[in-house]
């Protein structure tokens, strides 16, 4: 299975933009994992393009919302269809069994001992500054965290996160198990 971690950074804020057009927030940068060569890239705004072939490549993308948030905002820079491919969202998974969200932050910590480097909007400020070997660092932390918590859920079928309050581990069961290689998606011709 060649499954393939994802996680954006914009170079907006909501505040800057209508929410009903996600993509007005830009990219920044992307960070990916990729299983088949263990490896993290981070891509600028200008290398985008790259990611077209990557992606389809992919029999399972892995992201922490990447659904609502991630996809919407990379879909302009991209000829494939971004919900067409296989994906993972630990957020949304979460939240169905849950009934409520919760942070990567919180997850990270309580399933993993872990925490986030930064934050979104310290990601803008960066950007605004022109560091983008901030960006991709913070971008691909974020990456590792997620393909941490992915892992740890696939072998223990749990994760955990931390009460609203920051004072109790709480458990939530998760079922995840990796797509047999018939099932893998299809090439896009593009």
């Amino acid at each position: 299975m060649n499954y393939i971690v994802l996680d954006i950074e914009t170079q907006k804020a909501f505040s800057d933009i209508d929410r009903r057009y996600l993509d007005q927030l830009g990219v920044s940068v992307v960070g990916i994992y990729q299983s088949k060569t263990n490896q993290y890239t981070a891509y600028e705004e200008k290398e985008l393009s790259g990611l077209n072939q990557i992606l389809s490549e992919a029999s399972l993308m892995i992201g922490f919302n990447i659904k609502s948030f991630d996809y919407p905002v990379l879909q302009p820079h991209l000829e494939i269809p971004l919900q067409k491919l296989p994906t993972l969202d630990i957020l949304e998974e979460i939240k169905n069994a849950l009934g409520h969200r919760v942070s990567l932050n919180s997850v990270a910590q309580a399933t993993l001992g872990k925490s986030k480097t930064g934050d979104g909007l310290e990601a803008i400020r960066l950007y605004k500054a022109g560091e983008i070997e901030k960006i991709k660092a913070y971008c691909l932390n974020d990456v590792q965290l997620t393909k941490e918590v992915y892992e740890y859920g696939l072998r223990h079928q749990s994760l955990h996160y931390l009460s609203k309050d920051g004072t109790q581990r709480l458990d939530v069961k998760v079922n995840w198990t990796p797509l047999p290689a018939s099932q893998t998606q299809e090439m896009f011709l593009f």
